[in-house]
């Protein structure tokens, strides 16, 4: 479980320039997108089809209702899924080039392709939709598209099982966001809008939370509260394990110690904002 947590965060911000990178949102604008959100919700949401705001506002879960529907459907009105899907990898293959240079074309990112590869074709999709739209999609045919495409399954395959956990443990949308920033992972006032939720709706949160035992009237998490938490990390790093156990520990630390450097570039250059506005570092 400590493997599954430990992959995640090597590797999630070479998927993370999916949504940062500038040409991306120069590629939404270009399908006629109306500000960051939109574009956000029309490239992550375009593996579901054109889903309604209801669906794309369950799967993603912790965003307010009237944050999706202020994008969606009003991005399938600018463009179809399928062409924010090219656009995605128009984008993605071109910030890649930018950010990684001649680096894309190495045997060294070769290699770190087909062992993530391996590990995202045993990533989990039962009950899992994120991961489920996206399996099915054709691969990329070069090797830093394979890894950017199986980083993006193997990253949505565990926040679904993060959303199942937030559900099991009782956590509601708002709630989980309260739980997350009180156990000191966030900003409360910067999370809550980012995420689009009232004052007066987090402080609804906090009051059910309170009741529970849950939270502390300072806004800190009590014992009861950490316990879930707690709980909750476990179940998701449980429910990511699988991935990373059909590569082995081997072939997990080699994969690790050819992205790293990836990663790297990437964040120095500014392709992952380490303070970006849905605080994806620290939040599947």
């Amino acid at each position: 479980m400590r493997r599954a947590r430990l992959m995640w965060q090597a590797l999630e911000p070479y998927h993370a320039v999916t949504y940062f990178a500038p040409e991306s949102k120069q590629a939404t604008d270009a399908l006629g997108c109306k500000g960051g959100w939109m574009s956000y919700f029309g490239l992550r949401a375009a593996p579901l089809g054109a889903a309604p705001a209801e669906l794309v506002t369950a799967t993603f879960y912790n965003f307010h209702p009237d944050r999706v529907g202020r994008a969606i459907p009003a991005a399938w009105e600018a463009a179809a899924p399928a062409d924010f899907l090219a656009a995605r990898a128009r984008s993605v293959d071109a910030a890649l080039r930018r950010l990684l240079g001649d680096a894309v074309e190495s045997a060294e990112i070769a290699e770190a392709a087909e062992l993530a590869r391996e590990a995202a074709l045993a990533a989990p999709t039962a009950g899992r939709p994120l991961a489920a739209a996206n399996a099915p999609l054709d691969w990329p045919d070069r090797p830093h598209l394979v890894l950017w495409h199986a980083q993006t399954l193997l990253r949505e395959s565990r926040g679904d099982g993060h959303v199942a956990a937030l559900v099991s443990g009782g956590l509601d949308p708002c709630e989980a966001l309260v739980a997350f920033a009180a156990d000191g992972r966030a900003v409360p006032e910067r999370l809550r809008g980012a995420r689009g939720w009232s004052e007066q709706e987090w402080a609804q949160a906090c009051g059910r939370l309170e009741r529970r035992g849950l939270l502390n009237p300072d806004g800190t998490l009590t014992g009861d509260g950490a316990a879930l938490r707690s709980w909750v990390e476990e179940r998701t790093d449980r429910g990511a394990a699988p991935s990373w156990a059909a590569l082995g520990e081997e072939r997990c630390d080699r994969l690790v110690e050819l992205a790293g450097s990836l990663v790297e570039v990437i964040v120095d250059n500014g392709g992952f904002l380490q303070d970006n506005p849905m605080g994806l570092r620290t939040l599947v």
